[in-house]
């Protein structure tokens, strides 16, 4: 019966708002890279590369260990090819896993520092392979630059004048990630996120993730979020939760990745359904699927399987994403009525494997 709705959901369209393309990488393409470019890396093939990169079932469900898995992968950036690749076959993988529209967010500097190329040439490399990928695999695309709360402001800015300069080629959002502690707050970087937005840029912050609802609290008054990555923190602190509903604000949920950094202890504690049931707009999405080592059926299953969340929660919240996506107004609308179709076809076809009674539905 697993295999049944994993297969039944494999097939089922999806959206995926919240997906790092530092964190997308095949696990064979760093093995090549590896060999190819020389790498001093600890292992040259997949297998050996594997619990550098992803988390394993032995590793502490930390912040820290998370973390660690990216200081390897910085490793590989090595040319624009290779920054080109990993980026069209992110995109091939989640089209492959029936995403119909992915927003794919990544963090130039990352990209760039390991052989000092300009974070506008970063941008425009990614937007094109971007591009050709979504052409050739048949799927919406759009691009979410991202900044680092640890990073200086100086930084910041050049990253968000080389999303700008390339809102013409894919760039629909900007992004703040990083360290989300008191040492490196988001509210300096908000005269950046205030351009962004008043260029057209849709805004959303990582925040309420590793720490309180204080910060999601901030990233909505201050850095005027419309929407947040991951919030799960929210729930401790019903007035946040009421001005995010106030203000519309959807929540871009991962929740292997929020039990794989210790955001919540177990399953059995995640806030998913309680904050759709709260009435605020959730999504599911990936975050970093190479690193998690899921997909986002993966996902989805997890949420019908241990989050409490029922097919028609889960319709739902795939339409909530199309709805609160950075795509314009236009594209946006031809998407949901695309999904809307999709959905309906694909629940023709053949019913979930399980009765009403436990999917939630009548």
């Amino acid at each position: 019966m697993i295999a049944e709705r994993l297969h039944w959901l494999a097939a089922m369209p999806k959206v995926d708002l919240h997906r790092h393309l530092e964190g997308a990488i095949r696990l064979q393409t760093l093995a090549e890279i590896a060999r190819t470019c020389r790498l001093d890396v600890p292992a040259l093939d997949p297998e050996g590369l594997r619990p550098y990169v992803q988390m394993m079932p032995a590793d502490p469900r930390t912040v820290a260990c998370f973390l660690s898995k990216f200081d390897m992968l910085r490793r590989f950036y090595r040319s624009p090819e290779i920054i080109r690749r990993i980026t069209a076959e992110a995109i091939a993988d989640a089209a492959a896993d029936q995403v119909r529209y992915l927003e794919l967010r990544f963090t130039p500097w990352a990209l760039a520092s390991q052989m000092g190329y300009r974070l506008r040439d970063v941008v425009e490399w990614v937007a094109d392979a971007a591009a050709e990928a979504a052409r050739s695999q048949a799927i919406r695309v759009g691009l979410v630059v991202s900044l680092s709360r640890h990073e200086p402001i100086e930084l910041g800015l050049q990253t968000v004048e080389a999303a700008l300069a390339c809102r013409d080629r894919g760039v629909v959002g900007l992004d703040l990630a990083g360290y989300e502690n008191a040492d490196f707050p988001a509210r300096p970087f908000g005269p950046l996120f205030l351009e962004a937005r008043a260029a057209g840029l849709g805004i959303t912050i990582h925040a309420g993730e590793w720490h309180g609802p204080e910060n999601v609290r901030d990233a909505i008054e201050h850095m005027h979020a419309e929407r947040i990555g991951h919030g799960v923190c929210i729930i401790e602190d019903s007035g946040v939760v009421q001005l995010a509903r106030q203000r519309g604000v959807a929540f871009e949920i991962c929740p292997t990745s929020n039990l794989q950094t210790g955001s919540v202890r177990s399953a059995g504690q995640h806030p998913l359904r309680d904050l759709r049931d709260l009435g605020l707009p959730v999504t599911i999405n990936t975050d970093d699927p190479a690193v998690s080592g899921v997909t986002l059926t993966d996902e989805y299953a997890l949420a019908l399987g241990q989050l409490g969340f029922s097919l028609a929660d889960l319709r739902h919240s795939i339409m909530t994403a199309a709805q609160v996506s950075f795509l314009p107004a236009q594209e946006k609308a031809q998407l949901l009525s695309e999904l809307r179709e999709a959905l309906a076809r694909h629940a023709a076809v053949q019913p979930y494997p399980e009765t009403a009674q436990d999917t939630g539905e009548t």
